[in-house]
């Protein structure tokens, strides 16, 4: 069964001047259609402008559907007797976590969201454990988050959506503002609760390099739907994504390169294990 799914969904942001009429419209997102499974890994990619962090805004019910629908594990986004329940099943993760973070502790601010939904003292404290362990975050429990690195906060925020017990997570560019490790950090995470979780996961993202483990990949760009495949369809199409302003993971840069100067390599490598492999069968050729 699908977790998420979108038919003929269109958002346009209208702009008005002060006296309440319409001084333009642009049109965020433009006719998509998609659905994802329940457990999937999928990615969103996209410049910027293309309408995926718009698209993602719909799957939590932040945004409403100007035209057609999307639906969460069955539940149409835009009747708002649905919008409590929507809210549990998909969680949202920003990109900056100091946005979400609003306790002194990190295991309050994890335990902030199942309070909230008015769960009992000990079952909060023991998601809290739990989401906390799930991340990598247990022993820095009864830490101040000021103290902690991006990575650290951002998995923080994760682990406060995680004790919520959502279905699907959806990440709007969780690692934009982190470094190359508390990048790492954060996506490794968000593989594992994919895995052994067996949650659902939406990231947006414009790092390459993020999405090779994906079930599939979605291209976006001026609203629409361009490509989608597995990482290892799309990026087999090296001069088609980078017309829509993006670019591909480097070792598959590298490998591409390597074979427009006549090395005989298989399209589509993504991992520099996979590329020595294929240069050692180039070089048995020769």
């Amino acid at each position: 069964m699908e977790m998420i799914k979108a038919k003929d969904l269109s958002f346009e942001y209208i702009r008005r001047d002060e006296e309440g009429n319409v001084e333009s419209i642009n049109k965020a997102i433009d006719n998509i259609n998609l659905e994802i499974e329940k457990g999937d890994f999928i990615a969103i990619l996209g410049a910027n402008g293309s309408g995926k962090s718009t698209f993602a805004k719909h799957i939590n019910a932040i945004l409403y559907p100007t035209e057609g629908s999307l639906w969460v594990n069955g539940m149409n986004t835009a009747e708002e007797k649905n919008l409590w329940d929507i809210r549990q099943t998909a969680g949202m993760v920003f990109q900056n976590p100091d946005n979400q973070i609003i306790a002194t502790v990190v295991e309050e601010d994890v335990g902030f969201g199942p309070e909230n939904l008015g769960i009992e003292t000990k079952e909060i404290w023991r998601r809290v454990e739990e989401s906390l362990k799930a991340v990598g975050m247990l022993q820095m429990r009864h830490m101040s988050p000021n103290k902690l690195s991006g990575g650290q906060k951002q998995r923080v925020a994760i682990a406060g959506i995680m004790a919520m017990r959502p279905e699907c997570i959806i990440l709007d560019e969780p690692t934009a503002m982190l470094d190359p490790n508390g990048r790492r950090e954060v996506i490794s995470t968000i593989y594992e609760l994919n895995k052994k979780e067996k949650v659902t996961v939406v990231l947006i993202t414009h790092h390459m390099d993020e999405v090779i483990y994906a079930d599939k990949v979605y291209v976006m760009e001026k609203g629409h739907v361009v490509m989608e495949g597995t990482p290892r369809e799309i990026f087999s199409r090296v001069d088609e994504i980078k017309k829509y302003r993006l670019d591909v993971p480097q070792v598959t840069d590298l490998a591409y390169e390597l074979r427009k100067s006549g090395l005989d390599l298989p399209e589509g490598i993504l991992t520099v294990g996979e590329l020595v492999k294929a240069l050692e069968e180039a070089r048995r050729k020769l």
